[in-house]
């Protein structure tokens, strides 16, 4: 079946629940969402939240348990020529030499490699062309996978940690030729990383999983400005009817993260939360998974109020 040049979302999930083993915990449980084709998505939570059993889906490596998944308006499947997957294993022949990876990735995937592209991000001056992949650095090997990633110029990138080798200087080096490719090509990203801050201005969406459900999915400044972090005199009972995420005495008064439901008093001071303090604010507020037994935050998607 052909897959349709201009879907509505890169990447969708109805229903879509992954159990390991039989009698097991479930790794993903009923999650829906879309991505939008072109954005670039911060895919969060903690570790064993789902993240990279959710890109393996994407990347049709695993099948879920239960429910749906679609890639660029399809099913997915290993080796889809318009998707590439960089696992967080950054798997490559370690007995091939560097020239030998990037040649035989190179031939591999035809004419729509782009050679330029890849010599840029994997960057061999820093080492000889000669070595063997095995005998690189975790850093070196991260540039390389990832350069050979982002070479098949794909319409959706899945990447597991992709910076999680890299030194602070590289890191920024290799995100932003990774921001230069999304402007030139629109690309639509998926990215799971632990370092929020280094998703803040990179990212225009979010995908927020704590215990393989989803806690929070959508544009990020709509998310960001359907809530507000507020100080108010006095206890958290001034809070009123806005739903609170998470609060905090702060002096004489109150902090808190909140869903404003409707004008704020004038003395309170009011702004909005920054992504960090968003999403571990849904993480560790009483609203959280095991805070309150048998009840789920609501998962506020595009366009929120």
């Amino acid at each position: 079946m052909p897959y349709p040049t201009s879907p509505d979302a890169a990447l969708a999930a109805d229903g879509v629940s992954m159990r390991h083993r039989r009698r097991g915990p479930d790794v993903l449980d009923d999650c829906t969402f879309e991505i939008p084709a072109g954005v670039v998505c911060a895919l969060v939570g903690p570790n064993g939240a789902g993240k990279s059993t959710l890109l393996e889906l994407a990347a049709g490596l695993r099948r879920p348990t239960s429910g749906t998944v679609k890639v660029l308006g399809g099913a997915p499947r290993a080796g889809h020529p318009r998707v590439a997957f960089l696992a967080q294993s950054r798997p490559l022949f370690n007995r091939f030499t560097v020239a030998e990876t990037l040649r035989t990735v190179e031939r591999l995937n035809g004419g729509d490699w782009d050679a330029e592209l890849v010599e840029r991000i994997a960057d061999p001056s820093r080492f000889h062309r000669t070595d063997r992949v095995g005998d690189l650095s975790g850093g070196q090997r991260t540039r390389i996978a990832l350069a050979l990633t982002l070479g098949k110029r794909a319409d959706l990138v899945l990447l597991d940690e992709p910076m999680a080798d890299l030194d602070v200087v590289a890191r920024r080096e290799v995100m932003g030729l990774l921001m230069a490719h999304v402007a030139e090509t629109g690309t639509t990203v998926v990215m799971s990383s632990h370092i929020i801050s280094e998703l803040a201005d990179a990212c225009d969406h979010l995908l927020l999983l704590d215990e393989g459900a989803v806690r929070l999915s959508g544009d990020i400044d709509d998310l960001t400005a359907a809530h507000a972090v507020v100080t108010v005199p006095g206890g958290a009972d001034r809070l009123g009817d806005h739903p609170v995420i998470e609060s905090r005495p702060a002096g004489r008064g109150t902090s808190a993260l909140i869903r404003p439901a409707g004008p704020l008093p004038q003395d309170w001071e009011a702004r909005p939360p920054s992504l960090e303090e968003l999403v571990l604010a849904h993480l560790t507020g009483p609203e959280a998974p095991g805070r309150s037994r048998g009840f789920t935050a609501p998962i506020i998607k595009d366009h929120a109020a």
